[in-house]
């Protein structure tokens, strides 16, 4: 059973419950992007379950008529266990956005495996007219000149700053120079990108920068941002903005809280208010 003090970051053990969640935010006038917890699993079954629960999640989504899409880690569906797992999944999950109208984002995980989310991000864009979408981490040193080659790619770029501990040979160390390389990638994403700009950030300095980019150019972009972080801005943002919350559900709950607590101490104290209701 999910405790109360995750249920801030996390919205239910089942997709029922987190079905639940979204259309309470669409409601609000706020998106969602449903995850499934999960990640580098080592056993075909489980890959294949996952990938299951994802195609069964799209088909739910599209029934409910939720203004809503979902992600999925490469290492969920297979990429530890073989590139030949992992292409045969996604295309699946894929085929099913395709068939019931839902987007699918594949989330990025650490430098290793950056080629290959790239490449099935670049191949079912093409294939599916933009029906996909990727994430790209300001933190990794290459991160630019990706973002110069999925410029003309159909599809969304989610830009976060990058929460994996990456060697320095490939990352940059430094927070200062990690938010300087975020904004120098969101200048040219406004300037070279048509549309599908995704701006995965809390921090209040950077939606302000968003603001401003979006004041000088048309490009159509949209923020998203974390289940139990600054809800409070998110529902503010949505009164102007297209707003996506990222949404995680299932039994590996604990392990993604205990990120997000690890995080900021911001958000256990979120966490705490909200089982005090204070």
């Amino acid at each position: 059973m999910l405790p109360p003090i995750a249920s801030n970051f996390v919205a239910a053990e089942d997709p029922s419950g987190a079905l639940s969640h979204v259309e309470t935010l669409n409601g609000d006038g706020i998106s969602g992007i449903l995850n499934l917890l999960g990640e580098h699993y080592d056993d075909p079954s489980a890959a294949a379950a996952d990938a299951d629960a994802y195609v069964d999640l799209i088909e739910a989504i599209d029934d409910a008529n939720l203004d809503c899409c979902v992600s999925v880690k490469p290492s969920q569906i297979g990429l530890d266990i073989g590139d030949d797992v992992f292409q045969t999944h996604l295309e699946r999950i894929v085929d099913a956005g395709v068939e019931h109208d839902v987007f699918v984002w594949i989330d990025m995980e650490d430098y290793t495996t950056t080629d290959v989310t790239l490449d099935a991000f670049e191949r079912h864009a093409h294939e599916t007219d933009g029906n996909v979408g990727v994430c790209v981490q300001a933190n990794l040193k290459r991160t630019r000149e990706d973002v110069e080659r999925l410029a003309d790619v159909p599809g969304k770029v989610r830009f976060v700053k990058g929460a994996y501990d990456e060697p320095s040979s490939v990352a940059y160390k430094q927070k200062a120079r990690v938010n300087e390389a975020y904004r120098e990638l969101l200048a040219f994403a406004f300037e070279a990108f048509d549309d599908g700009i995704a701006v995965g950030s809390h921090d209040p300095e950077i939606v302000e920068y968003v603001e401003g980019l979006s004041e000088a150019h048309d490009t159509p972009f949209e923020f998203q941002l974390l289940m139990g972080v600054r809800e409070g801005a998110q529902h503010d943002l949505a009164a102007e903005y297209e707003v996506y919350q990222y949404v995680p559900y299932g039994g590996k709950w604990f392990s993604y809280f205990y990120r997000r607590v690890r995080e900021r101490k911001e958000n256990a104290l979120f966490a705490l208010r909200a089982v005090v209701g204070s």
